[in-house]
């Protein structure tokens, strides 16, 4: 049987989300090149694999203009740890070429100097990355308000009433940012990621325990 009350509203989800896990405040993670090289690595993989991939990587090649000399075999002997190592290396390739083709060098700050939309475009227009790659290297690195839509966002935001059923995940991230208030988009996707983890799971959501389920839609008694 399912709840057939009304949608909640985004706010009232980071209103309740923030009582659980805590204020989410933003800092930079990574350097924006090493954040979009690191979200390569972290496709189909866990966040250990993909970060000791990443580590390796350096340690064998010292920087990212050196990365951009190496030939593949080379890549994909140092990432081997983070699974489908010579497709990432392949993609860390062309994605170093293309920027360094652009604009002479692998500095990519000057994105921050762009509108989100033009930030995000320029991100999309090299191949291999999608609308999520760009979203995580926007939001993390940047603080602009972009919406990385992974598996925990796309599946509660779907439960929640935010978004269609028919809805893509590609499609999810410009239909969540028109409907979540810029200023608690970073929260709003931290605090999903945490409550699709520990709460609203794939299978068998916990929904006694979840603070949001008085007015979740997808609750199931």
């Amino acid at each position: 049987m399912k709840n057939k009350t009304k949608n909640i509203r985004p706010k009232e989800i980071v209103d309740l989300l923030e009582v659980q896990y805590g204020k989410a405040i933003w800092k930079r993670r990574h350097e924006p090149l090493d954040e979009l090289i690191l979200t390569i690595l972290s496709q189909h993989t866990s966040d250990i694999n993909s970060e000791r991939a990443f580590k390796m990587l350096m340690d064998e090649f010292g920087d990212m203009d050196t990365v951009l000399k190496a030939e593949i075999p080379e890549i994909e002997k140092a990432i081997k740890s983070a699974g489908l190592f010579r497709i990432k290396a392949a993609r860390i390739k062309n994605v170093l070429n293309y920027i360094f083709n652009e604009i002479g060098s692998l500095n990519i700050e000057f994105l921050a100097d762009l509108s989100m939309k033009d930030a995000k475009k320029w991100l999309t227009d090299i191949d291999g990355i999608g609308p999520k790659t760009a979203a995580i290297v926007l939001c993390f690195s940047f603080g602009m308000p972009a919406i990385p839509v992974d598996t925990h966002v796309y599946r509660l935001s779907k439960r929640l009433g935010l978004i269609g059923p028919k809805i893509t995940a590609d499609a999810a991230h410009d239909l969540l940012e028109r409907i979540v208030d810029q200023n608690m988009i970073f929260q709003f996707h931290v605090y999903l990621i945490n409550h699709g983890r520990n709460i609203c799971k794939a299978v068998r959501p916990r929904c006694k325990s979840c603070v949001l389920s008085d007015k979740c839609p997808s609750r199931v008694f």
